[in-house]
């Protein structure tokens, strides 16, 4: 069976990158169509200059009309806008929920002119807002698709609440996006390496990684070390355990009607011998294209390069091989032609 599944980049990927000012908005997308990641995942707030406060007048209409020639000129797709809901955006209060269902309206309005199909729903969107913006979403053509993402999995009440939104509601409007780290079966050596060069404790550290990746208590570890007093880098690693996720990737299955977007969450591509491609160090994805594809998934997986800040303090940042290294391990399980 020939796979439906398409490859894309989230802009994400090249933030180190664009904060620093060696790329532009359009160095980010000609460097993810050169991999031939032709879906375009894109973040308002971090990479689009102007882009409005709630309650500000939307961006130009200059603005799309240059995003559409720059889709045309590189053979792109935008496919989702990731929203963020500035909940605490007033002193001594949190938005109230009409405040926030017209923050979520100007990213739908966003995603329509974008030429984008979805939003990525950040997980702190509480569901009813969700469900009271539905109707707003499915008149501009655009779905949205709540962030499973670490701690958080499908098992949690909270994403629950989401996917019966979605039941409610009607899968194209209202679904789901895993973000594939919630299937980190060994814990990042970057993200160890650095604790390490931080000044973390070796034991303890080759504790906290054992304990990890053969699926122990991470939460009675870090109880342990907390109640040892044990210092602040080996704690913050032995936290940053248990906010991880081993989840198995079979769970993709139960919810194959809602899946909309994959966040396809990275953090080291390495070098593998006797493999024509590089792979991802900690994140199985060599078992989650198999169940994507026998799923019917026929979206796009887009890559979202995360282990940018855990080497900066060490080596020079290359977001552009790593994201290269990625696309080529996913071409490479998808099986698509050169």
């Amino acid at each position: 069976m020939t796979s439906q599944i398409k490859r894309g980049v989230s802009l994400y990927s090249y933030q180190h990158e664009y904060a620093h000012g060696t790329f532009t908005l359009e160095d980010c997308v000609a460097a993810a169509a050169k991999e031939g990641a032709l879906g375009i995942e894109t973040l308002g707030e971090q990479m689009i200059p102007g882009f409005p406060f709630p309650g500000q007048a939307d961006l130009p209409d200059s603005f799309y009309s240059w995003w559409k020639d720059l889709m045309a000129k590189y053979g792109t797709t935008p496919t989702v806008h990731d929203m963020f809901l500035d909940t605490k955006r007033y002193r001594g209060r949190l938005l109230n929920h009409s405040e926030m269902v017209d923050s979520l309206k100007r990213d739908i309005r966003h995603t329509a002119k974008l030429g984008a199909k979805g939003i990525r729903i950040i997980v702190n969107t509480p569901p009813e807002v969700v469900e009271s913006a539905a109707p707003y979403a499915r008149d501009h053509g655009v779905w949205m698709g709540v962030e499973v993402h670490a701690p958080y999995s499908f098992e949690d009440d909270w994403i629950k609440r989401h996917l019966e939104v979605a039941e409610r509601q009607g899968a194209d409007v209202v679904g789901c996006v895993p973000d594939m780290g919630i299937f980190v079966h060994r814990l990042q050596r970057v993200v160890v390496d650095r604790a390490l060069r931080d000044g973390a404790d070796p034991e303890l550290t080759r504790e906290i990684v054992e304990t990890y990746n053969s699926h122990g208590d991470t939460q009675a570890l870090f109880d342990r070390l907390e109640r040892q007093g044990v210092d602040g880098v080996t704690l913050g690693l032995a936290r940053f355990g248990t906010h991880m996720g081993a989840k198995p990737v079979d769970s993709l299955r139960d919810h194959a009607e809602f899946i909309k977007h994959i966040h396809a969450k990275f953090f080291e591509m390495h070098e593998v011998p006797g493999s024509d491609y590089w792979h991802e160090y900690s994140i199985p994805y060599h078992e989650i294209v198999p169940v994507l594809d026998e799923i019917g998934y026929d979206g796009y997986l887009s890559s979202e390069y995360e282990g940018n800040r855990h080497i900066e303090d060490a080596q020079t940042v290359d977001s552009v091989t790593q994201v290269a290294a990625h696309q080529a391990m996913l071409k490479a399980l998808i099986g698509e032609e050169n």
